[in-house]
C-alpha cells in the first residue's frame, strides 16, 4: 500500500506541477524567468517550515492524522487550478507577431504559422525527439537529475559520519532551503535583465553547482559543511529559476507544452537512476563523500551538452541569417539599377 500511495502521489505532483509551470510561462514573455522563479519559490518556503511543522503534527495527531492534514493542505492545489485560465490575448499576440514576420502576399505561410500558435496547437508533438536541440537539452536534463537528488539524500548521513550532533544536522536542510529561495529570486531577476543569454547563464550555474559539490566533501566540521551546503543550495536555486526559460527558448512557445511534458518524462529517468547509483558507489567506496563526487562529475558532463547546444543554436542562427540576406544587385552602376526598376 505504501508503494501504491507513493505512485499516486508522484502522479498527482506531475499532473499539477507541469500545467502550472506551463500556464505561468504562457502568461509571461518578457519576465518569464522572474515569473518562474517566484512561482517555484513557494516550495523553498514550504521546505523550510515543513520539518518542524510535520514533527509538531506527529506529536499532536500521530502519523495517520499528520498525513491526513498534509493531504488536506495539498488538496488546496485544486483551488489554485480552478483559478487558472488560458490567456487568449497572449496567443493572439503571438499569432499577430507571426503575421508581421511573414512577407506580404504569402498567405499560405501566414496560415501555417497561425496554426502553430498555442491557441490552435492541441495535439502532443512527439516529433520534438527528432529536433537535435531538444535532444541535447533532454540529455542535459537526465544528467542533471541524476545529480540533483543526491545531496539532499546523503547530506545528513555525511554529517553523522563527521560526528555532528543531530540537532545541528537538521539545520543544514533549513539552510539549504533558505539559500535556495534567495538563489531563485536573484537569478530570476538577473535573467529578466537580459544581460546574459539564458543558456549561458544556465551553463554558468551548473558549473558552479558542480564546483560546490566537489568541494563539499572537504568539509570536516559543521561550519564548513554549512558553508558548502549554502553554496550548493544557492546555485541550485539559480538553476531551477532559469532552466524552464531555457527550454522555452530552445523549442519556442508553440511547442512549449509538449516539450515540457516530454522533457520532464525523459528527465525523470535521471532522477530514478541517480540516487541508487550514488548509493552503490557509497557502498563500494565506504564513504559518503563519493556520492558528492559522482554528482559533481555528472553535472560537469551535463554542462558539456549545454555548451554543445549553444554552439548548435549559434550555427543555426548564422545559417538562417545567410539565407535571409537580400540579394545584391549585379549591375555595376546605380543608375542602371534605377533604370531596371523603372
Amino acid at each position: 500500500w505504501c508503494y501504491l500511495c507513493w505512485c499516486f502521489s508522484g502522479l498527482g505532483i506531475s499532473f499539477s506541477w507541469t500545467p502550472a509551470i506551463s500556464i505561468v510561462s504562457h502568461y509571461f514573455s518578457k519576465k518569464r524567468a522572474l515569473a518562474n522563479a517566484i512561482a517555484s519559490a513557494g516550495e523553498c518556503a514550504f521546505a523550510f517550515t515543513f520539518g518542524p511543522f510535520f514533527q509538531w503534527l506527529i506529536s499532536q495527531y500521530g502519523w495517520k492524522g499528520a498525513l491526513l492534514i498534509i493531504g488536506g493542505i495539498q488538496l488546496n492545489i485544486c483551488v489554485c487550478g480552478v483559478l487558472m485560465r488560458p490567456l487568449a490575448s497572449s496567443c493572439l499576440l503571438e499569432a499577430s507577431h507571426s503575421e508581421t514576420e511573414t512577407p506580404p502576399g504569402n498567405g499560405a505561410s501566414r496560415i501555417d504559422k497561425e496554426d502553430e500558435s498555442p491557441f490552435t496547437h492541441k495535439t502532443f508533438n512527439w516529433m520534438l525527439v527528432r529536433r537535435p536541440e531538444f535532444v541535447l537539452y533532454a540529455i542535459f536534463g537526465i544528467l542533471a537529475a541524476m545529480s540533483f537528488f543526491v545531496p539532499p539524500l546523503f547530506l545528513v548521513p555525511l554529517s553523522y559520519s563527521l560526528g555532528i550532533d543531530e540537532s545541528w544536522t537538521a539545520s543544514l536542510l533549513s539552510i539549504l532551503a533558505m539559500v535556495d529561495f534567495a538563489g531563485r529570486l536573484l537569478c530570476g531577476w538577473y535573467a529578466n535583465l537580459h544581460v546574459t543569454k539564458t543558456v549561458h547563464l544556465l551553463t554558468m550555474t551548473i558549473t558552479l553547482i558542480s564546483t560546490s559539490l566537489m568541494l563539499l566533501p572537504l568539509a570536516n566540521n559543521y561550519l564548513s559543511l554549512a558553508i558548502f551546503t549554502g553554496f550548493y543550495g544557492f546555485f541550485f536555486g539559480t538553476t531551477v529559476a532559469v532552466h524552464i526559460t531555457v527550454l522555452a527558448d530552445v523549442v519556442g512557445m508553440p511547442d512549449f507544452d509538449s516539450a515540457l511534458g516530454l522533457f520532464m518524462l525523459i528527465r525523470s529517468t535521471g532522477g530514478f537512476v541517480g540516487p541508487p547509483l550514488a548509493g552503490l558507489i557509497v557502498d563500494m567506496a565506504g564513504d559518503y563523500r563519493a556520492s558528492f563526487y559522482m554528482a559533481g562529475a555528472t553535472l560537469v558532463l551535463s554542462a558539456g551538452f549545454l555548451v554543445t547546444l549553444d554552439q548548435f543554436q549559434q550555427r543555426k542562427e548564422r545559417g538562417s541569417q545567410r539565407n535571409t540576406k537580400p540579394e545584391k544587385s549585379t549591375l555595376p552602376y546605380p543608375s542602371f539599377h534605377l533604370l531596371k526598376l523603372q
